[in-house]
């Protein structure tokens, strides 16, 4: 007997084989179309793009140029220049080489300013500033600064020859010729820690004077004896652009100043130099709204401060603060082994000034005004 194998066996055993073809061609067919649908979604949204883009208005696309080019350029800006901490002083350095820079001091060429120019019309002058500056802000808090103007002629020639500011006397500031470390301590402190780094940069300076003529950016001033030098970092409210950038650490020092005058004709920041055998002449600050700030860089024996009849000496990494609306004076009678004595020097002020006086005072004696 011979086993013949049924063909429906055979028949069945090839379907199962057969379907999973044709589900793997179905897929293929779904996910084309589904493909070729997508690509046409994409055609669309590009066309519809494209077309947008024409239709646009030349004037809009001419404007959003013109915004991308001042996003790139801000970009840029932002990116390249450095840190900046001192606001007040940052703004007028890009300005200050045009406005008479010579050798690192400020020449004013105006006979209008009021810091270097006396004339019999300042008070109304100053009287018009305080107006202008009451219409745009207020009137409030100006009672004291209005009352000033209005008798300053009465002020200045009626003070005592021991406080006889030359410019403009602020009236109800208490009055001595010497100030705690108190009366402005975050700024007192902030300077006396970072000593080591403004003497540095003095040093560097200073290297200098070996060729025994005046370096580039110093100030000779005159003197019954010896010699004076100044080193301008800020003069009478305008930066000396290149004297900051030799004095990067200083100059961003002044930033963190709370109390430092940077926006008016009466704030000063510099390097002070006296050589051995000078005498400065006695005379008076130009205003009372401010302390002077000496912090001691190099102080040999003999030197004195002497304000008011009162005498002081400097120390090393130490701030001596004093009202120069008063009769001052400077001396170093010191050998000339033990060489210059030297100061950091900046304006701060007066801590009995209100902030919304400051702000005015700002406005009134703002540099060109």
């Amino acid at each position: 007997m011979v086993w013949v194998p049924l063909r429906s066996t055979r028949t069945d055993r090839r379907a199962p084989l057969r379907a999973p073809t044709t589900r793997r061609s179905t897929m293929s067919v779904e996910w084309l179309m589904d493909w070729s649908c997508s690509l046409d979604g994409l055609r669309d949204f590009i066309a519809t793009g494209i077309q947008s883009f024409r239709d646009c208005d030349a004037t809009a696309l001419a404007a959003v140029a013109c915004l991308l080019v001042l996003f790139v350029w801000y970009c840029y800006h932002v990116g390249r220049e450095q840190p900046r901490a001192y606001a007040t002083v940052n703004a007028l350095m890009q300005s200050a080489e045009a406005n008479g820079v010579q050798n690192g001091y400020v020449y004013c060429h105006s006979p209008e300013c009021v810091r270097c120019t006396h004339h019999d019309g300042l008070n109304q002058k100053l009287y018009h500033n305080l107006q202008e500056y009451a219409k745009r802000y207020s009137w409030s808090g100006m009672g004291r600064i209005h009352k000033g103007i209005r008798e300053q002629g009465r002020y200045l020639n009626s003070r005592p020859s021991i406080q006889k500011p030359e410019v403009f006397f602020l009236p109800d500031l208490p009055t001595t010729p010497y100030f705690s470390r108190d009366a402005q301590k975050h700024d007192v402190e902030l300077l006396e820690r970072n000593f080591q780094t403004i003497l540095c940069e003095f040093e560097t300076l200073y290297k200098a004077f070996s060729n025994c003529s005046l370096p580039q950016g110093w100030k000779m001033n005159s003197t019954p004896s010896g010699e004076w030098f100044t080193f301008y970092l800020v003069n009478q409210g305008m930066c000396v652009p290149r004297n900051c950038r030799r004095c990067p650490r200083t100059y961003r020092l002044l930033g963190s100043l709370r109390t430092c005058i940077g926006n008016n004709v009466f704030g000063n920041a510099c390097i002070s130099v006296l050589s051995p055998g000078t005498v400065i002449a006695e005379h008076y600050g130009p205003t009372n709204i401010r302390i002077r700030c000496h912090l001691g860089l190099k102080t040999p024996s003999n030197c004195e401060l002497v304000v008011g009849g009162e005498p002081q000496c400097w120390a090393e990494g130490r701030c001596l603060l004093f009202d120069d609306s008063f009769l001052h004076t400077a001396f170093h009678e010191g050998p000339p082994e033990e060489g210059p004595r030297v100061v950091f020097m900046v304006d701060l002020w007066h801590p009995n000034v209100a902030a919304a006086e400051r702000q005015a005072l700002d406005f009134i004696f703002a540099p060109g005004r």
